[in-house]
This record gives C-alpha cells, sequence and structure tokens, in this order.
C-alpha cells in the first residue's frame, strides 16, 4: 500500500479546511501508520479509536477519519497537526467506502450469506459448485479464504481494509467469483459496505450475539442490512421460509424489488424439499425447482444440509448459472471441517462427528438431523463459550437434554470467565442426569467410551478450531484430533 499514493478526494472524502493530501495506505491500528496513512479512528465497545490518533500523527499520518467524538477526544493534538480531518456521521461506513475506492478491484461476481447458522457451509458449497463449473472461486468466512486463492481471517467478516484488500488480492489472482459470510457484526459495523454484491442469501434465524445486540429485533435488523442496505435494486436473494424471520426477510426484499428466490419446505417455495432419506452415509434428496422433481445423493451428514445446499444452489443460478448444470454438481458437494465432520469410527462401527454448533439452535438442529442416520443412541459432548452472551447457556443444556441421550457437559473456550461457573450455567438446562466433565479430552474420551454398536457420538461448538482459549492464552486442542486418539487408544491401537 505504500508503492503508490492517491488524493484524499479520490476516496470520497473531504478534508477540514480543504485540504487533500496524498493517502499513500490505510490503517486501523496506529501501530501499523506508515507516513501519509490515512488512520481511521473508530468508536468501540469499550475504547474509542479517538485515544489512538495522537499515536497515528506521531507516525506521520497524512488524514484521520473519525467522528464528532474522536474529533474532541484528540483536538489538542489535532490542532497542532498539518494532518486533514475527516468527521463522518458513520465513520465506518466512510471507511468502507475509501476502502474499495483504494484497492478497486473485486472479483466479477460476489455474494454474500447471512444467517444464525450455516453461513459457513453455504459459502463454501456455493464455492464448490462455482469450481465444479470452471469458475474460480473463493469463499471466505470463519474458515479464512478458501479456493482458488487462500488466506487467514482474524474474524468471520474482515474489518474493510482486509477485507478490501483479499478480494482486490483474489482477483489479481484471477478470482472471478467469491462467496462470503456476512456476520450481524460486519453487518452492523458497515464492513461490507463497498462490496459489490450480486446476491445475498439468508439461512435461518435462532438466538446469538445478543451480548452485542441488545434485543432479537436489533440482531434481526442486522442480519436485514444484506437485504434492505447492501444489495442493490436487481441483485438476487435467496432466502429460507421456512424460518419465520426468513419470510419477514423474504418481504424486505420483495420491497426493495430483489430478484426472490425462495427455498424451504412450504408449498410454493421456488426451490423446495421434497422429501429426505437418511443412511449412515449421507441422505438422498428429492426437490423441486419451479415445480421439475430433482432427486440427488448427498455425501453429507444433517437433514439442515438439504437447505444449505439448496441455498448455495440458488446463489449460484441467481448471479447467472444454468439450473440444470447447477444441479448436476450437488452430489460432488463435500462437508465443511468441523461441520458435521466424520472424525472417527469404533471398531464396534459407532461413529463420531464434530460440528461447530455454539447455539441453542444450531446445537439442537445438529442433534435433529443426525438422529435419522443413527440406529442407537446420540451422546453428545459440549460446552459454552466465556465472555459471550450467557443467555444461551442453559438454552443450549436444554437442547442437549432434549435430543441427545447421553449428555456430557464440559469447557468450551471459557476465555477470562470461570470455567465451572459457565458448566453451571449450562447444567442448569441439562438437567440432572447430564455428566460435568470440565476438561474437554476427558469428556471425549469418556463419550467415545460410552459408544456401544449404533450409537454416535457428536462433539459440539469448537468445530475446525485447533486451539482452547482459557484466560488470554490459546492452549492447543482439535475435536477431530482427541475423537481420533481416543478411538484409538480405546480400540487399542496405541
Amino acid at each position: 500500500m505504500t508503492d503508490r499514493a492517491m488524493r484524499l478526494s479520490l476516496l470520497g472524502l473531504r478534508g477540514d479546511k480543504g485540504r487533500d493530501p496524498e493517502i499513500t495506505g490505510l490503517s486501523v491500528d496506529s501501530r501499523q501508520v506508515k507516513p501519509g496513512h490515512l488512520f481511521a479512528a473508530l468508536p468501540g465497545s469499550a475504547t474509542h479509536g479517538g485515544e489512538f490518533i495522537q499515536y497515528a500523527l506521531r507516525q506521520q499520518a497524512g488524514a484521520i477519519l473519525t467522528d464528532r467524538k474522536g474529533a474532541e477526544i484528540a483536538a489538542a493534538q489535532l490542532a497542532g497537526s498539518d494532518a486533514a480531518l475527516v468527521v463522518a456521521e458513520d465513520p465506518r461506513a466512510a471507511l468502507a467506502g475509501a476502502a474499495a475506492l483504494w484497492f478497486a478491484a473485486q472479483p466479477e461476481t460476489t455474494v454474500a450469506v447471512t444467517g444464525t447458522s450455516g453461513k459457513t457451509s453455504v459459502a463454501t458449497f456455493t464455492r464448490q459448485i462455482w469450481q465444479a463449473l470452471g469458475h474460480k472461486a473463493i469463499s471466505l468466512g470463519t474458515m479464512g479464504v478458501q479456493g482458488d486463492y487462500q488466506a487467514k481471517l482474524a474474524h468471520t467478516t474482515p474489518e474493510p481494509i482486509t477485507l478490501h484488500r483479499v478480494l482486490a488480492e483474489a482477483a489479481a489472482a484471477g478470482v472471478t467469483h467469491a462467496a462470503m459470510e456476512a456476520s450481524s457484526h460486519g453487518l452492523d459495523q458497515r464492513r461490507l459496505d463497498g462490496v459489490r454484491l450480486k446476491a445475498g442469501a439468508f439461512t435461518n434465524f435462532s438466538q446469538d450475539h445478543l451480548d452485542y445486540h441488545k434485543d432479537f429485533d436489533e440482531y434481526f435488523a442486522a442480519k436485514a442490512l444484506l437485504f434492505d442496505h447492501l444489495l442493490e435494486e436487481g441483485a438476487g436473494a435467496v432466502i429460507n421460509i421456512d424460518d419465520p424471520r426468513g419470510r419477514q426477510m423474504a418481504l424486505i426484499a420483495k420491497d426493495r424489488d430483489l430478484k426472490l428466490t425462495t427455498i424451504g419446505r412450504e408449498a410454493g417455495a421456488d426451490l423446495r424439499i421434497l422429501g429426505q432419506r437418511y443412511d449412515a452415509t449421507g441422505q438422498d434428496l428429492r426437490f423441486s425447482f419451479h415445480g421439475q422433481a430433482h432427486l440427488v445423493r448427498l455425501a453429507l451428514i444433517g437433514g439442515f444440509q438439504a437447505e444449505n445446499v439448496l441455498a448455495a444452489a440458488g446463489l449460484a443460478i441467481a448471479v447467472g448459472d444454468t439450473p440444470a448444470r447447477v444441479i448436476e454438481t450437488l452430489p460432488g458437494l463435500t462437508t465443511v471441517r468441523g461441520r458435521m465432520e466424520l472424525a472417527a469410527v469404533r471398531d464396534n462401527g459407532a461413529a463420531v462427528f464434530v460440528d461447530y454448533s455454539h447455539k441453542p439452535g444450531a446445537l439442537a438442529s445438529a442433534l435433529q438431523s443426525l438422529r435419522p442416520h443413527v440406529m442407537g443412541r446420540i451422546v453428545v459432548v459440549f460446552g459454552a463459550g466465556g465472555d459471550r452472551d450467557r443467555l444461551k447457556r442453559p438454552l443450549m443444556g436444554e437442547a442437549a437434554r432434549q435430543f441427545a441421550d447421553i449428555v456430557y457437559v464440559t469447557d468450551d473456550n471459557p476465555r477470562s470467565e470461570d470455567p465451572a461457573a459457565i458448566r453451571a450455567e449450562v447444567m442448569a438446562g441439562a438437567g440432572p442426569e447430564a455428566i460435568e466433565v470440565g476438561d474437554r479430552a476427558e469428556a471425549i474420551l469418556r463419550g467415545v467410551d460410552a459408544l456401544q454398536p449404533g450409537d454416535a457420538l457428536l462433539i459440539a461448538g469448537k468445530g475446525h478450531e485447533t486451539g482452547q482459549i482459557i484466560g488470554n492464552d490459546v492452549y492447543p486442542f482439535d475435536d477431530a484430533e482427541q475423537a481420533s486418539v481416543a478411538v484409538a487408544a480405546l480400540d487399542g491401537k496405541i
């Protein structure tokens, strides 16, 4: 970003006193500011970025983007600086627009997926469909950037500078199609502003992130920004109308004159699930598209995967791929790591699955969807994360008690909280028959040991993660690896 420069005005920003410096780069971290950078001092949940303006100025920032409060915090330092000051009502949106102009290039076809659960699977399946059709494609989100260009991401929906840099780098690598996850935080904080989206999808809606959003309505309003703010008139909207909030989202899409494709089991859905038949290795899915029936084999565990697959198919169709060719690719879809991933199988045939479900609705859905694949009992090992929505903890316990036969409550990522206190809140919903085992490795071992022929174990909550956050430290921990070790040890292979 330091080998070129662009006038502040060409980034859509106007400096005070008519100042229009040449900008050499963009930064949201004052430690990364270089001479001539535009530093964005954004409001935060704990600290306002205005506190760091003084450090950015010492690093010779060429311009400061902030709001009124940020300007007030650093008024003294700004008064003695030659840096241009840009005060915006919504500095996050202003930064996103500037980042889009600075990096300029994006994949020609980009879509976004929002919803409480299923975002990663839908984005990944969409990317797999595109790749099967010969497009150079990527998916962006919880798993980082995957596909024909790869990179790591710190957040599901990264801040605008990182997001637009990655999109530009992908486009430079020849990527023409991108499917990205749109988290409620990312939407609310305007991180996707400036991304040229051709379609969006809505999966479902259940409790999550009430540590950030004050209530369900605010949480839904953040999700709805994809359809009532980001997508332009005529763009595609693929919405699951089995979910009551999905029907509400469909009305928003219609009001915006988006090209609506509905999915679900309801009569009248454009992509309608007509039937599913389950076995130990996957499912047969019968569905219709605009009334014409199709039958495909999916090597995917969990009934909910049918909705995810159809959402991905709907997105591919919405941006111009031929329906018949899209449908032909569906049997080749493979599961996302940590999403109903088969981690190990015991000698007695009992299977162990790892899933990222860490919300009440997602855990209930995972357990219910696993049931048709399992002849015996379902054992579940799960916990709840620290420094996150506390209200969901007993609800997760209730979901496990209702839909599993044997329940082990353990630690997830306790972070700064007391692990025992978190487990106690989960146990309040899980009931007296649930078994509390604080050590996650021991809980997995005990869960595997409980498996009899025809049973299945679901290890829920961490999915693809390879570390456990305790306090401020991250310790190596991989649920799938622990499951494999436990199976090998109990079956006498190590």
